[in-house]
């Protein structure tokens, strides 16, 4: 069984893209009975909604970097204790009418359609209801901050101008670094260490792949992995683009059951 050397570069918009160089069997190579295609396909969704799994993490910060801009907002959503509710499921309604609010505020002042990311972070309780439970939401800008955050209220009753609040909201600009989120990204996966469940709007660019198995060899992959090269080597392989950063950029992972090396690249375009 013949071994090959497969990049996988991932689109993820116009400012962000990952290369995947690893190992590929002939088997894996030609499973379909076909050879490869130079196409962009689109990477299909993760099934797993929960964000301790370590693919949907990573869809979840391909879509960031490929749909959001600095001018775009990350919204935190919190509950007074005697809003808190009962289920995650009901959380989750309560966002969701949360994002219809906002998409008829975007209505009303004739802006794009609403994009969104939502991400649901929570700890089961000891009684069996979820504890600590708060929202992230990533959105297109273009609203004003304040009537967001007052957007987050229970329904208006009889002889009330506003509804109560349900809890803290804050609404931040997105905030680069290096180019990219992965530092918030990294936040709102990470966070707490509890249990997440995500969902986006339909209208999001999904990230797109197109592989290539003659660009690199074992041999090539393994003397890049144990003497890795600086910032410039990629930028020569990858004209207008660079590494993210340096510490999270390229990763070179060894296999010890089979002894091989993967290099994993996140990539920025040059300003």
């Amino acid at each position: 069984m013949k071994s090959y050397i497969r990049q996988k570069t991932i689109y993820c918009g116009q400012r962000y893209r990952e290369v995947d160089i690893f190992p590929y069997t002939d088997t894996q190579k030609y499973s379909s009975g076909k050879r490869p295609r130079a196409v962009k396909e689109k990477i299909s969704e993760p099934k797993q909604r929960n964000l301790n799994d370590k693919n949907a993490k990573r869809y979840l910060t391909q879509l960031v970097n490929g749909n959001f801009t600095e001018s775009d907002l990350h919204i935190s959503l919190t509950y007074a204790p005697e809003n808190l509710p009962r289920t995650v499921e009901d959380a989750e309604r309560m966002a969701g009418n949360f994002i219809r609010r906002l998409k008829y505020h975007r209505g009303k002042q004739d802006l794009p359609p609403l994009k969104y990311i939502l991400v649901t972070s929570y700890r089961d309780g000891a009684d069996g209801t979820p504890a600590r439970l708060h929202h992230h939401i990533i959105v297109n800008g273009g609203i004003d901050r304040d009537a967001i955050e007052d957007i987050w209220r229970k329904p208006r009753r009889k002889n009330q101008e506003k509804g109560e609040r349900l809890g803290y909201i804050n609404a931040d600009r997105l905030q680069s670094e290096n180019g990219t989120y992965a530092a918030l990204t990294r936040y709102i996966t990470n966070q707490s260490n509890g249990k997440k469940r995500w969902s986006s709007s339909h209208n999001l660019i999904r990230p797109a792949a197109k592989t290539n198995d003659s660009r690199y060899s074992r041999r090539k992959v393994e003397k890049l992995a144990k003497q890795p090269p600086p910032r410039s080597y990629w930028e020569k392989k990858y004209p207008g683009w660079t590494l993210t950063d340096d510490l999270y950029g390229a990763e070179y992972i060894y296999n010890d059951a089979t002894g091989d090396w993967s290099i994993y690249l996140k990539l920025r375009r040059m300003e």
